[in-house]
């Protein structure tokens, strides 16, 4: 992975993979009338009566005799191919965690897209507030979106800081153990983050997925967005991606200079620099 980042195609590819996402995301009952057919009447009235509300396409005929548009398969195909190629094309940055492995272009590609999301979510707040405070004709879906788009950075943010680790972390009795007991206690960490994430899907998968997913439920607002549709699903998506990367890590850092934690951890000498320059000094 090279370590020059922030070029124009690293802005681009997440971009696009944001925007399609988003764009089968809000025409996923097309998807879910195609592919899940239901022997409940009402059922599907209620899904096909959301389908022709939230459409942003409707003079679109479906594709293969469905709901679905050319425009939503198009949008649905090129999400796993940005994806790889975002992932593959994905640049460290120098400020990131170095000690990568190929595997991490996932999480790293996440990063990005989180990245993405938190500009997206920036520009809505700015344009609700002109609209509010200027113009004085405030949105219905600025807020809900807000809302909507917070939800996966936070989700997002987590593996990313996994893959970083950057999370948070106790090293108080760690840094003084030798190193075959700083390995027991990376196994037992992870091992737990595994028990956890297991008996969390476990038990949500069914409520999440065949209530909240299959039914698309939504927010209830008056934007009336997929909030519990996607969120809860991918909460469940991302403690399985966090748990498979915490394993990547384990074995990535078995064999691992110890690092010694100090202090002056927590200064960021990128920071320090920018300071001493916008103070003048050499």
């Amino acid at each position: 992975m090279r370590d020059e980042s922030g070029s124009l195609w690293e802005w681009l590819v997440p971009f696009a993979f944001a925007i399609c996402a988003g764009w089968t995301i809000w025409h996923a009952p097309a998807f879910i009338l195609d592919f899940i057919p239901s022997d409940n009447p009402s059922l599907l009235d209620q899904m096909g009566e959301l389908h022709a509300r939230k459409d942003v396409t409707p003079g679109l005929p479906g594709l293969f005799g469905g709901y679905a548009d050319p425009l939503d398969w198009v949008a649905l195909i090129l999400i796993p191919i940005i994806f790889v190629i975002g992932a593959w094309t994905v640049r460290c940055a120098h400020m990131e965690y170095q000690h990568w492995r190929p595997i991490d272009r996932v999480s790293l590609f996440v990063g990005r897209v989180t990245m993405i999301l938190i500009i997206s979510m920036t520009a809505v707040m700015l344009y609700e507030v002109f609209l509010r405070y200027v113009v004085e004709a405030p949105t219905l879906w600025a807020n809900e979106l807000t809302l909507w788009i917070a939800g996966f950075v936070f989700l997002f943010s987590g593996l990313y800081a996994m893959q970083q680790r950057c999370h948070i972390r106790i090293f108080l009795l760690y840094d003084v153990v030798p190193r075959w007991m700083q390995h027991t206690f990376d196994v037992i960490s992870v091992l737990l983050l595994w028990v956890f994430a297991f008996f969390l899907i476990f038990g949500s998968f069914s409520q999440v997925f065949v209530v909240k997913f299959y039914k698309w439920e939504m927010f209830g607002t008056a934007f009336d967005p997929p909030i519990p549709a996607t969120v809860q699903p991918m909460i469940l998506i991302i403690i399985a991606l966090i748990a498979v990367q915490a394993a990547i890590n384990l074995f990535a850092d078995w064999n691992l200079e110890p690092t010694v934690h100090t202090a002056a951890d927590d200064i960021d000498e990128d920071e320090l620099e920018a300071i001493k320059r916008a103070v003048g000094e050499n």
